[in-house]
This record gives C-alpha cells, structure tokens and sequence, in this order.
C-alpha cells in the first residue's frame, strides 16, 4: 500500500443524536454491546496498513480519550506515528471549529509533519467495512484529486447528506446537496482519500478564499476544476442520524447475517474490559439477545443488546431495549422500545415504553 496517513473526526454530526452527545463525542458513543462507533473508521484504517492517524476532538472527549488509551489496542502505541490526539481548535487561534473545513485546518500542522503520500479523511459515525488500500489503488489508476467513497441506498432527509452522479470509470459529473429527489442514489459516506500535498493546498485556497463548508465551497464547485472520482463502498453500511437509526443500527446485530457482515472477514478493534462471564439465573428467559460480560440476568429479555455489568432483576420484562453498562433494572420492570444510558438505575416496578420510530430514552447516571 502507498505510504498513508489517517484523520478522523471524532466529533462530526454529534447535532444529529443530542441525547447521545451531550456527554460524548460522535466517535465514543456505545455500539453493539462492547464497541464505541470510531472503533470502525480506525479499525479499517488499520487493517488497511494505515500506522499515523490524526483523531481531531472537540466537545466531551474524555470518554474518548478513555477508550483510545495510548492506542495499544489498535496497535498504535508506536514511537513514531501512532495514534495522535489534534486539539479542536480552527487554525491557529483558540476558538472551536464550527464544521469539517475548521476541523481541518485546525489539523494543518499534523498534515504538514506528515511524511505519508496519500491521506484518508473518514467520519466516526457509521458502520462499515473498507479496505483502504483498494480505495487508494483505485485513486492513483484514475489520477484522481480526490476520491469520495459511497454507499447505494435510500437518501435520509431528514439531515445534510451529498450525493453524486458518476460515469461508468467513476468520474463525478454532478454533486447535489440535501437534493430533494428521493429514491436510491449514490450517497457520499464522508470517506475521502486525496494527496496529503493537495489538501494541503486546498485548505490554504479555502483560508485565503474564507470559504465555510467543504462540501458547498469546495466539493461541489469542484466538479468543474478537479479531478473528482467515486468509490463504491459494498456490503454493510449503517450511519447515525438520529436516536432511531441508532436503535435500528443496534437492532440489526440481533440478525446473524449483519453480525457476520459486521464482524466477519477483518477485525474490529476496541478496549478491552476484563470481567467475569454474563450470569443467567435459573428460571431467567432469554430469547434472542446479545449479551456481554459481567451482566446478571434473572428476568425476561427478548431482542435486546446488553452492554456490560447489566443486572435484569427478577420479574422483570425487557424487550426491544438497549440497555448500556453498568445498568441496574429492578424488580418486576417492565420496558420496551428502550435505549438506557450507562449507570442508570431503574427501580422496582417501574414500566417504561416508547416504539420503534421513537425509543424511549433515560440519560446517564438516572434514576428513575
């Protein structure tokens, strides 16, 4: 593989799941029972041969500072390169970045150090499998300027999203913005690979121009003065968008088939806890659920994602719940459509419900 160096935004998007970020970053949220949602866009990097990789943080990033430790997990605890924390600062002044182009330039003087040829720019919102290298492979056969990596489904509108039209090589012909045309369409995963010397160049024409958004004054406009190509992400896409496509995300491991495209084939990388094996009391009923360490279980649970240290007490009925760590559900609980936040405390006898388009959600640390 070509000589490449990662960046990751760690805090991108968080305006889209407020209940999850206000005391987390994007990139620290809980996923599947043991994993946090930058365990993929990093994991794929390495995987892929990346050593260097740049996090850019903002808000609320001691949960993710917590998790990433000194980046041994991933194999990043190196002398040189490694896992690299860049400060949430745009440029050189002390004020946070506002969107993606602040976060980048803020990350200027990690690219500018950087020795690697190409750079991969990747979001921490979404769960996905890439090789790296074939992206890359693909960028310099083409001689692209930029390649934008996308996945084939519905459009969402209820958020920003770009999408784009290509020839049969990949070249982009067209960009559109939160297009109002609904359908199947190529839409833009925030996954870009370019040269480290041209993004460079182009977060300096962006600073002397005072150009805003990456997407609206640059990648759009760009159609016409650079050489754009899209890369076609197959298989297993999920994005956070809201707090029920983050129920559905977690939903969707309950099907073996999104399990094995998930985990299957390559790695996923995160911290590991050490503690004691899941507890199923006798008389407890447990039907298609996942289940991680540590928890206790000697109620009722179907078609739930424990995380660990979960305690389900006796009587209790839990359905359609994702019940993060260290939570205690008392006696004789009965919830449903659920999404708990970690140590919480939900006392005996209590009864909690939302549906499926719109979990009930209890903040962390609660006490209900």
């Amino acid at each position: 593989m070509a000589s490449t160096v990662g960046v990751i935004y760690s805090s991108i998007n968080e305006e889209n799941v407020p209940e999850l970020t206000k005391v987390r970053s994007m990139g620290s949220i809980p996923y599947g029972g043991r994993y946090r949602m930058v365990d993929f866009a990093l994991s794929n990097m390495v995987n892929s041969g990346i050593t260097t990789v740049g996090m850019i943080t903002k808000n609320n990033y001691q949960s993710l500072m917590d998790h990433l430790g000194t980046g041994k997990y991933w194999d990043l605890a190196r002398k040189e390169g490694g896992l690299i924390l860049l400060p949430p600062y745009s440029g050189e002044t002390e004020t946070l970045y506002k969107n993606r182009l602040e976060a980048l330039k803020g990350a200027t003087a990690f690219l500018k150090k950087a020795k690697e040829d190409f750079v991969v720019l990747a979001d921490s919102d979404a769960i996905y499998k890439l090789d790296y290298s074939k992206v890359i492979d693909f960028h310099i056969k083409n001689n692209a300027d930029i390649t934008m990596v996308y996945h084939e489904h519905e459009t969402k509108k209820s958020h920003y999203y770009m999408t784009f039209e290509t020839e049969k090589d990949g070249k982009i012909t067209e960009i559109e913005i939160n297009s109002a045309k609904g359908g199947v369409k190529k839409n833009y995963i925030n996954v870009m690979v370019a040269r480290t010397s041209f993004i460079l160049r182009i977060i300096q024409d962006a600073i002397q121009h005072g150009y805003i958004s990456f997407g609206r004054d640059i990648l759009s406009p760009g159609v016409k003065t650079y050489n754009l190509y899209g890369y076609k992400l197959e298989g297993y896409y999920a994005s956070i968008t809201s707090l029920s496509s983050y129920f559905d995300a977690n939903m969707a491991l309950l099907d073996k088939k999104v399990r094995s495209e998930v985990f299957g084939d390559r790695d996923v990388y995160t911290k590991v806890n050490d503690s004691s094996p899941a507890k199923i009391a006798e008389g407890a009923i447990v039907k298609n659920s996942l289940i991680s360490d540590g928890c206790l279980i000697e109620g009722t649970i179907e078609n739930c994602v424990l995380f660990r240290g979960v305690k389900i007490g006796k009587g209790a009925v839990v359905k359609n719940c994702i019940i993060m760590t260290d939570n205690i559900i008392g006696e004789n609980c009965n919830l449903a459509y659920v999404i708990s936040d970690k140590n919480s405390v939900i006392r005996d006898n209590r009864t909690l419900a939302g549906c499926e388009i719109q979990p009930y959600f209890v903040n962390k640390g609660s006490l209900i």
